[in-house]
């Protein structure tokens, strides 16, 4: 069963055959799909191999019309919304549909954004995904699709590289076209250019430069700039989108590497680690920080969730070199199936300490060191509108910026911290929500939601109110305003605040964990992982929930209610919960707040357990 066999095969014979011929010949493995094994055609993209204008479902590609600027000169919208992310896509079909019914134009540059382009068939793969879209992809292909079982079939690294492109495809795919068809049918024109601001001044006027450099003036009453981020780029490293990737470009891989070398310590380092490991690639994640634990703590992770994920790293053969950073890079010219060689030095320079690693060589190198606001290319100041030093626009309570006309709002990651789609659409819907207020008449605001005097933490008021009263630009700053997830294998999450957090807030807090293996779910299809309830020991109310295992961003939404409805311990425990489910541990944490010494002694004889089947499946 040689590479040109199976190749010639599918070139001869139908696909439906084809797919009887492996199962026939024994060669079906979880998540393999037809695999379409010829050479991939080598392009600037490593998401642009061999495509036809059949979907991978096998239906036509669905594009949306892409208008000219110059069409649409004459034209004054309501509204001009700079970006199709998630946070661009949600406001510009909000703003369309009734009841508003505005006239929307949605202004994008996929090829300037670092996003993911189809070049055969012209698709924009990631308009309305999030930025992480391409690592979603990867993470969910790897779970799919057994690297170590196609190589053990013969297979070649490219032709496993191009099955594993084709599988992202077909889920980047389905989201663009579901985008395409909601601003198809809310009648939102689409124009594809680079917008700014006029130098001339003004802030509802936009010069959009098209891919021919032609430049056309499109006119709205109200903006709404929500252009995303990009990651930061330090110094020193020679980024080349071939071998030196940052967070971005690392969507144009063309290949499955041997080996990966990952600088970063926070979400999407951890998450690229999880995934290029599980892909069959060897890591090393290079963190400044001498305690990976701590590293991750600052990030907001629990420390017995920190200490989790750093477990599972360490267990899945992932190398770390802590208390290290990158002092020099040695990329070979002219071959680029030599080795890169990386330098090592002690964090803030100098020797590293006897016996620590000082170089290593790998085949891509990946910076995942944070990201910044994406609007240097908007021309903010023409407008009147503020920045910080990082690019991120200054808006009020209304998300509104400083624009001389009052009439441009911002939202996502454009404004900073967090960088998370989830929060960007919020204010998102917000912003849209402000610009097209009706006023209402006088006496008919609502008062806003006060905290009782002796509420230590109040889940009301600017920080956390949802809806028609949600301040969104409180969001980097409220522990209870959004959950954080962590998309790795596997994944973390949390809600509300730590141990240590309520402490600092002169709460007297417990915590009660159960662990995975506690569950008969757990038990069987996933024992690796915990889930912790943080809660105020006067009265049982619960105030956090950290979550580290399968399903842990599916999990936390049912932990986010119990914090916002100031649940108790003994409410979860008065709760029936399904069985053979991952919800059953809400109870068993419970009940190990209620009687510690009995869950410790729970708790270790299942890690035990656990510790015992991880062993025998290793060996």
């Amino acid at each position: 069963s040689s590479d040109c066999f199976i190749s010639m095969k599918i070139k001869t014979i139908s696909p439906l055959l084809a797919t009887s011929f492996f199962a026939a010949a024994g060669y079906y493995c979880h998540g393999f799909h037809l695999l379409t094994v010829s050479s991939p055609r080598k392009t600037k993209n490593g998401l642009q191999s061999k495509f036809s204008s059949l979907s991978p479902s096998g239906s036509r590609v669905t594009r949306l019309h892409i208008t000219a600027p110059q069409d649409i000169a004459d034209q004054t919208f309501d509204l001009a919304v700079i970006g199709a992310g998630p946070v661009g896509v949600l406001a510009a079909l909000l703003a369309a549909r009734s009841p508003l019914n505005k006239k929307v134009v949605l202004i994008d540059a996929p090829r300037a954004s670092g996003a993911l382009m189809n070049e055969v068939t012209g698709e924009d793969l990631s308009i309305g995904g999030p930025t992480g879209l391409f690592s979603k992809a990867l993470r969910d292909t790897g779970k799919r699709i057994s690297v170590s079982s196609l190589k053990g079939m013969g297979l070649r690294d490219d032709s496993v590289w191009n099955e594993i492109v084709n599988s992202c495809v077909e889920l980047a795919s389905f989201n663009a076209r579901d985008t395409i068809r909601q601003l198809e049918y809310a009648g939102v024109t689409y124009v594809q250019g680079m917008a700014a601001f006029a130098d001339s001044g003004g802030s509802s006027s936009l010069f959009v430069t098209a891919t021919d450099n032609s430049i056309s003036t499109v006119t709205a009453s109200k903006v709404l700039i929500a252009t995303g981020s990009k990651p930061f780029r330090p110094g020193g490293i020679p980024f080349d989108g071939k071998r030196i990737f940052d967070s971005d470009t690392i969507n144009t891989l063309s290949y499955l590497p041997k080996s990966v070398a990952i600088t970063g310590s926070g979400i999407i380092a951890i998450e690229f680690a999880k995934i290029f490991k599980n892909l069959g690639s060897d890591v090393t994640l290079i963190i400044r920080d001498n305690i990976p634990r701590n590293a991750l703590m600052k990030i907001g992770l629990d420390k017995d969730i920190a200490a989790t994920l750093v477990a599972d790293l360490v267990r899945s053969g992932i190398k770390i070199e802590r208390g290290a950073q990158v002092k020099k890079f040695n990329v070979p010219r002219g071959n680029d199936k030599a080795p890169i060689s990386i330098e090592l030095e002690a964090r803030g320079g100098g020797e590293r300490p006897s016996g620590e690693s000082t170089s290593l060589k790998c085949d891509i190198y990946l910076a995942a060191v944070g990201r910044k606001p994406n609007t240097a290319n908007l021309n903010l100041q023409a407008a009147g509108i503020k920045a910080d030093q990082y690019g991120g626009i200054e808006v009020d309570s209304d998300l509104k910026s400083t624009a001389t006309g009052g009439n441009v709002y911002a939202a996502g990651d454009v404004l900073g911290r967090p960088f998370l789609a989830s929060t960007g659409m919020a204010q998102g819907f917000a912003a849209v929500k402000s610009m097209f207020a009706e006023k209402s008449e006088e006496g008919d605001e609502e008062e806003d939601a006060v905290c009782d005097a002796d509420d230590k933490v109040c889940n009301s008021g600017d920080l956390s109110m949802t809806g028609d009263q949600f301040d969104p630009k409180s969001l980097a700053s409220n522990p209870f305003a959004f959950p954080i997830g962590v998309w790795s294998l596997p994944e973390a999450s949390y809600y509300g605040l730590s141990v240590q957090q309520c402490k600092e807030m002169g709460i007297d807090a417990g915590e009660g964990v159960a662990l995975y293996a506690e569950c008969l779910r757990g038990l069987v299809f996933s024992p690796n992982g915990l889930l912790k309830l943080v809660f105020d020991k006067s009265n049982g109310r619960i105030m956090g929930v950290h979550i580290c295992g399968d399903d842990a961003c599916e999990l936390i939404h049912y932990g986010m209610e119990l914090v916002k409805a100031k649940r108790t311990i003994d409410d979860v425990l008065g709760n029936l919960y399904s069985a053979v489910t991952f919800h059953e541990m809400y109870r068993i944490a419970a009940m190990a707040a209620v009687d510690e010494a009995g869950a410790r002694k729970r708790r270790a004889a299942a890690g035990r357990a656990v510790t015992a089947r991880n062993r025998g499946i290793k060996e």
